[in-house]
């Protein structure tokens, strides 16, 4: 039987009124400056947090692929509830949001479990968690309507990182695809040391750097709360030809909320290949 996961966080993190949710997301991208990426963009890195927080800066990222296609979008996320080894992928089925069901690409969700070992569906880790279900509204009304497959990482050290790329290109085969990852940059630092920290972070995205990345985060001079998904991301993009990147924006929850004694850094990268 196919799985339906409902809706998580719908009414808390974002409306759950689909008109009000739809519009909340047009007026966000009204928001953004009209300066479009001249390529074709592979993936992208986008916050996970509640839309009130993150949302205006998720939208820099989403209405670059406003109007495009894509044969399958893979949504990476990290665990944020549940511990275990390797990557869970939802494998049949759809994710529900007020926007309606998401299905899954069960043939491409099939080569990647058929792929890896250490690639496995585990129902309860998807049910828990909100990090891939927060971009599908975004990616509803950028795209339409769309096929997907869900991934959430237990683990996010750089050879589970490489493993999930290298699956993810040899599943797609010559298919049209986008990546995206589900990424909150440092945690609960005051604004400047947050600044601080995150910088490092951007600066590797915007050389798609995924061993700095991966480096600086081990090291903890850096934070990324999905800086697995981030560094997947980049080399799945720069394996499918992307030679550029752009960080589009970045803010803080201090920006949102005044409050600059702890805050959340929040960015908008995008992985392209140029013209």
């Amino acid at each position: 039987m196919d799985y339906i996961k409902k809706s998580l966080i719908a009414g808390s993190w974002y409306p759950g009124n689909p008109r009000i949710l739809e519009r909340d997301i047009l007026d966000y991208f009204k928001k953004v400056p009209d300066d479009p990426i001249g390529g074709e963009i592979l993936g992208l890195v986008a916050p996970h947090a509640g839309y009130m927080y993150s949302g205006q800066v998720a939208a820099h990222a989403y209405k670059q692929i406003t109007g495009k296609a894509y044969d399958v979008v893979f949504v990476i996320g990290p665990s944020h509830r549940s511990y275990f080894r390797g990557v869970s992928l939802f494998n049949q089925g759809g994710y529900e949001t007020p926007l309606g069901i998401v299905n899954v690409h069960e043939s491409v969700a099939a080569g990647l479990l058929e792929g890896s070992p250490r690639i496995s569906f585990l129902p309860d880790v998807h049910l828990q968690e909100h990090s891939v279900e927060i971009q599908l509204p975004f990616l509803q009304v950028a795209l339409g309507a769309f096929l997907f497959v869900p991934l959430i990482m237990g683990d996010q050290d750089e050879e589970t990182c490489r493993m999930l790329a290298d699956a993810i290109i040899s599943s797609a085969g010559n298919q049209n695809i986008l990546v995206v990852g589900s990424s909150d940059l440092s945690h609960y630092h005051n604004y400047e040391e947050a600044i601080k920290m995150d910088r490092r972070i951007l600066d590797h995205l915007g050389r798609m750097d995924e061993k700095g990345l991966l480096r600086d985060l081990q090291r903890g001079v850096g934070e990324a709360c999905g800086g697995g998904p981030a560094a997947v991301t980049v080399m799945v993009a720069k394996g499918l030809g992307a030679d550029k990147a752009a960080v589009l924006t970045y803010a803080n929850s201090g920006d949102v909320t005044g409050d600059r004694s702890g805050v959340v850094g929040y960015a908008a990268s995008v992985f392209y290949r140029g013209e």
